[in-house]
């Protein structure tokens, strides 16, 4: 097996009615616990970096962990940059390998937009590596991405084709209701899936068949782990995800990434908490970090089966 671009996964995803699961990681830990989730239910995986994590983990170190966690698994595992602000830091990451990156030009106005995301594509596509792009605005706060809610946008359908066909990127980020953070909702959890039905539709009859879409600020923000962080010591008040239903029906739509950082987030975190609470004595890193990472499975083991549908899907 090998590291490999989304291409393949996303047919079969729309294919098949289900998504594949994007993990966002920081640390061999968080890798081996997600590829470990994968690996027993033989379900396709994106590994991804944010900016920040490069700067915490360096692309080098990151990219030599997932290649280890491909020959112990023996699974295909895509590594994508996620968010990428600009064409420097796309490029610096298809020269240090990963086989698909996100170019965020969500921020530019329409035209600048194109025009650079265009210019990733293009050479994104020379050296064999896919790219996916955003349109419209999420809310939230995600590392180095901050948007206020009077900010975001939801995507238009009509522009989602012009963009697509202008660009030639291979998947796209929409805007529909998701946020970035822990803190999503303040009222009910709505997800206009309307919305994401209109921008399928128009996309094949511009000839764009089975075109993958991509949820960004998907966690659904687990009240265990929440109620677990708070229990010993944390402030995390109000913590409010996308529901596993909503997110279940998207990825039986168009959606074929559902990227997850969050849940991640507060698994770790609350593993560790309750394990330094529970042994204060205990100073050796692998025992605290060794819960986390079992916490961090049995989390991803829930996203394959509730959510994503992935399940066998390295058939």
């Amino acid at each position: 097996m090998a590291l490999v671009t989304t291409k393949k996964m996303f047919e079969k995803a729309f294919e098949g009615k289900y998504s594949i699961g994007a993990f966002n990681i920081n640390n061999m830990e968080i890798i081996q616990a997600v590829v470990e989730a994968a690996k027993k239910h033989n379900s396709a995986v994106i590994l991804q970096v944010s900016k920040s994590a490069l700067k915490y983990a360096h692309p080098a170190y990151l990219k030599a962990m997932v290649e280890a966690a491909v020959a112990e698994t023996g699974l295909d595992i895509a590594l994508h940059l996620d968010h990428g602000a600009d064409f420097e830091i796309c490029k610096e990451c298809i020269e240090a390998g990963f086989t698909s990156v996100m170019f965020d030009g969500s921020h530019f106005d329409y035209e600048e937009n194109v025009a650079k995301t265009k210019e990733i594509v293009d050479y994104a596509h020379s050296k064999g590596v896919v790219v996916e792009a955003e349109l419209g605005k999420l809310a939230g706060v995600e590392d180095e991405v901050k948007v206020s809610a009077e900010g975001a946008t939801y995507t238009d359908p009509d522009q989602a084709v012009d963009f697509v066909k202008r660009t030639g990127v291979d998947s796209l980020a929409i805007a529909i209701g998701t946020s970035h953070g822990a803190y999503k909702f303040k009222g009910e959890a709505k997800l206009d899936f309307d919305r994401l039905k209109t921008i399928t539709e128009k996309l094949e009859a511009a000839g764009f068949h089975n075109y993958p879409i991509v949820l960004h600020g998907a966690s659904s923000v687990d009240q265990n782990a929440v109620e677990t962080c708070n229990k010993y010591g944390g402030q995390i008040k109000g913590a409010k995800g996308i529901p596993v239903e909503m997110l279940r029906k998207a990825s039986e739509m168009a959606v074929c990434k559902i990227n997850m950082d969050t849940d991640i987030r507060l698994a770790m975190t609350a593993a560790i908490r309750k394990s330094l609470s529970e042994k204060p004595e205990a100073f050796d890193p692998r025992g605290y970090l060794g819960a986390a990472r079992e916490d961090i499975t049995a989390m991803v083991e829930r996203k394959i089966t509730d959510v994503l549908g992935s399940t066998d899907s390295m058939k």
